[in-house]
């Protein structure tokens, strides 16, 4: 019980810092949506509550921007978000929860993995969407919109979320894990 409510504050609290932080990098003239503000919260929240809590905050946070400010535009950026986001959330909290060792190594391996995997789906997902409304998306548009404007977002995510983890190990929030959990039929 305790747990549960403890990732539910720290759900709530990425939520919240997903839902402020497009404010301030929008503030940045010509880089502050490549800065990706959205995608640091839901990664930490996968990170930090585990896979279930980083996918929902990742779907649920475009959808509730956009009820909420306006922003980003629904069809079909703030879809596509959603299920790019849910992505992040997901991959990087199942993979770092499931290392054998949780440390910066997995936490990095979790994040690329993260990173290309949501990338990926953004990519499917607007297909989808741009074929529905009868409207193209080539390669050259998913190139772009994933890797090249994504650049540092990505440079970002990569210096930030590792920074955050180790300050977090040191003053015993999170502990990186040496040795992997053993299961219940390995216990006395």
């Amino acid at each position: 019980m305790k747990q549960t409510t403890k990732n539910l504050a720290l759900a709530a609290m990425c939520m919240a810092a997903g839902l402020a932080l497009p404010f301030l990098t929008g503030q940045i003239p010509k880089i502050g949506n490549m800065l990706l503000p959205m995608h640091l919260p839901v990664l930490l929240c996968g990170l930090l509550c585990g896979w279930q809590y980083g996918a929902a905050v990742g779907f649920v946070l475009p959808l509730l921007r956009y009820a909420v400010f306006g922003m980003p535009p629904i069809f079909p950026i703030g879809v596509s978000m959603a299920f790019e986001l849910a992505a992040y959330g997901l991959i990087a909290g199942f993979l770092y929860q499931h290392s054998r060792w949780q440390c910066i190594v997995s936490l990095y391996r979790s994040l690329l993995a993260a990173m290309l995997g949501g990338r990926i789906v953004w990519g499917v997902v607007r297909l989808l969407l741009t074929g529905i409304a009868g409207e193209a998306f080539t390669l050259h548009m998913f190139l772009a919109g994933a890797l090249l404007t994504a650049i540092p977002g990505i440079i970002l995510q990569l210096v930030f979320i590792p920074a955050i983890m180790v300050a977090l190990d040191r003053t015993g929030m999170v502990h990186f894990r040496r040795e992997h959990p053993k299961t219940v039929s390995e216990q006395p």
